[in-house]
């Protein structure tokens, strides 16, 4: 399996990422299990996740995917085959935080649920403007230093935000992300690819994109306004996806999945990892059948002319 570097930090993940948003949420505990026992035996190593997933489901508190990864990593006993990430910052309650004292604290929150000493790959959820960048990187360096989070990253942060944590990490002992965490997909390509690839790219972020198949829409499962049923958590964002270019697009993944015997949504993912700076994209499966298909698509190579055609059915102003 081809292992992709997360920036300078020496860890290392296999090119697709599992989403453990659904975990507790879509999923329950028995089949958060079976699909991580099945995205493991593939050779995959990068389980995503964060302290909020998933506070948005009436009667959670947050958490709870957490907790369904930590009894798994205990249960199956393969905590040193894989790379943990997860991420603080999100509102749990308080609002958006990345002062020092709340990231500390949530990080302990964080291992505990987890059952394990360390965090792989620590990243700040959403940016909180009023907290100094220099206070945030302090409270990394200080669980760097005690052995509980091993590399960082960042995702929800203004460009100017982000280029100054980077100039800021590496002074007086502090570290820097070497991930970055953006929206990005076949459909949604302007707002990383203009503001954040140059970034990634000049200060050697490796990226781990999510809404990497764009709310669903881009495995084809939407295609008219009354497919919004096939879903009621993701439907109607998907819908957002139906103008011209969308139906351009899906016509485009049609074609290529067709000559490779694949999915729109493999095609999807697998044309993700022809892009500049991506390590990893993540995508989330509610089923073995779903995963088992994703896992297809991102073995595909897709060669020069399909590139170009998704290129062109995609491209933006």
């Amino acid at each position: 399996m081809e292992r992709r570097k997360l920036g300078k930090s020496g860890l290392e993940a296999a090119p697709f990422a599992f989403g453990g948003n659904v975990f507790g949420w879509s999923a329950d505990e028995a089949t958060s299990f079976q699909l991580l026992d099945t995205f493991t035996s593939s050779g995959f190593n990068l389980i995503d996740t964060a302290d909020v997933y998933s506070r948005w489901v009436p009667g959670n508190k947050g958490g709870e995917s957490e907790t369904i990864i930590g009894k798994w990593l205990k249960q199956s006993g393969k905590r040193s085959d894989v790379l943990i990430a997860t991420k603080a910052g999100a509102d749990m309650g308080q609002g958006v935080n990345t002062t020092k004292a709340y990231i500390i604290q949530a990080a302990e929150d964080s291992l505990r649920r987890l059952q394990t000493d360390y965090i792989d790959l620590y990243q700040t959820h959403y940016d909180d403007t009023r907290t100094p960048v220099e206070e945030t990187l302090e409270a990394y360096a200080a669980l760097i230093k005690a052995g509980k989070v091993r590399a960082i990253g960042a995702s929800n942060m203004s460009a100017a935000r982000l280029e100054e944590s980077l100039k800021t990490g590496g002074r007086n002992g502090l570290p820097h992300y070497d991930t970055f965490q953006p929206e990005y997909n076949l459909y949604d390509r302007a707002g990383f690819e203009k503001t954040y690839m140059p970034l990634c790219e000049q200060y050697g972020l490796s990226v781990i994109s999510y809404y990497s198949l764009a709310s669903g829409f881009l495995s084809g499962k939407y295609r008219h306004e009354g497919d919004i049923e096939k879903s009621k958590a993701r439907g109607k964002k998907a819908l957002s996806y139906l103008d011209s270019r969308g139906l351009r697009i899906l016509v485009a993944l049609d074609k290529v999945a067709d000559r490779y015997d694949s999915t729109p949504a493999g095609v999807s993912l697998a044309w993700l990892l022809t892009r500049p700076t991506i390590a990893a994209p993540i995508a989330s499966a509610t089923s073995v059948a779903q995963l088992q298909d994703i896992i297809s698509g991102i073995q595909l190579q897709l060669d020069a002319d399909a590139v170009h055609l998704l290129n062109e059915a995609s491209a933006y102003e």
